[in-house]
C-alpha cells in the first residue's frame, strides 16, 4: 500500500511541476495582444488557462492529501521494528519488560 501511494505521490509531484512550467505568466498576454504569438494557441482562442489551472489544482490537492496520509502512516508505524544498518533489513527489537526492574536475590528478601 505504501509503495502504491509513493508512486502516486511521485506522479502528482511531477504533474504539478510540469503543469506549472507549461503555464504562461500573467505578462505573456500583453505580448500576444501586439501580434507576437497570437496564432500559437493549442487549446483554442480562449487559451489554456482554465484547463491548466484546474489540472494544477487537482494535482496539488492529490499531492497534499497523499503527503498527509503518508506522514500519518509513517508516524503510526510499529515502533518495535527498526532497520539494522549492518544487515540492511528490518529486525524486531527484543524488549524484556523484566530487564527494567532490578531483581533481588533470595537472600536479600527480609523474613
Amino acid at each position: 500500500m505504501i509503495q502504491v501511494l509513493l508512486v502516486i505521490y511521485l506522479l502528482a509531484a511531477l504533474g504539478v511541476i510540469g503543469l506549472v512550467l507549461i503555464q504562461q505568466g500573467k505578462g505573456a498576454d500583453m505580448g500576444a495582444s501586439f501580434g507576437a504569438g497570437a496564432s500559437n494557441t493549442v487549446f483554442g482562442a480562449s487559451g489554456s488557462g482554465n484547463f491548466l489551472t484546474r489540472m494544477t489544482a487537482i494535482f496539488a490537492i492529490v499531492f497534499f492529501v497523499i503527503s498527509l496520509v503518508l506522514g500519518n502512516m509513517y508516524t503510526h508505524k510499529d515502533e518495535s521494528q527498526w532497520i539494522d544498518p549492518s544487515k540492511g533489513q528490518a529486525v524486531e527489537q527484543q524488549v524484556d519488560a523484566a530487564s527494567d526492574v532490578p531483581a533481588k536475590s533470595s537472600d536479600e528478601i527480609p523474613q
